[in-house]
């Protein structure tokens, strides 16, 4: 969606009165207002899908992350329902990567615009409430781990619907870079 400067400015203002007012209708000001601030406007034909709004393609970034976190919510729901034996043969083949593993999000140095994509699917449209309240700081570069884990899981994916200890292991062992694999 593409809005001009001015049409930002007015929408913010109409927001104001919309709160100030105290008006209770199906538009969420503060909504409107983050998608605008952090420049998140493909996501108001996500929130508001019944109006009819012009197609739009959505952005390459939404897509990587919505399909990052696709990915983690799978994981880490694989991951709870695997027994105690399990568990531990996954942190035997996967080592510190197999020990609890969680979405821990992106570098917030490196990768911010990855993180703060992140937060406004999972706070703003609610979405993948699985990660709600979570830091999604990794303090470190994630991004190419997670490529490669993606590439992986696509593959894995096609006949799982969830996944046992030996496709874990595959996907969580993608986060170390192949030069530095035994």
């Amino acid at each position: 969606m593409k809005i001009s400067d001015g049409e930002k400015l007015i929408i913010l203002m109409l927001t104001e009165l919309y709160q100030k007012l105290n008006v209770e209708g199906e538009i969420d000001p503060e909504f409107i207002r983050s998608a605008i601030f952090s420049n998140n406007l493909w996501s108001l034909p996500w929130k508001y899908s019944g109006i009819p709004f012009t197609d739009q393609e959505t952005p390459d970034i939404v897509k990587e992350v919505l399909d990052i976190l696709d990915m983690w919510s799978l994981i880490e729901y694989s991951y709870e329902n695997l027994s105690d034996e399990e568990k531990v043969r996954l942190e035997e083949g996967a080592g510190v990567f197999g020990k609890d593993p969680i979405f821990r999000g992106f570098d917030g140095n490196n990768e911010s615009t990855h993180m703060g994509t992140a937060l406004f699917i999972v706070n703003d449209l609610d979405r993948f409430q699985e990660f709600a309240g979570r830091n999604m700081n990794s303090h470190m570069s994630s991004l190419d781990g997670y490529r490669r884990m993606l590439h992986k899981f696509e593959n894995i994916r096609k006949n799982h619907e969830q996944f046992d200890v030996g496709n874990l292991i595959q996907l969580l062992n993608e986060q170390i870079h192949p030069e530095n694999r035994k």
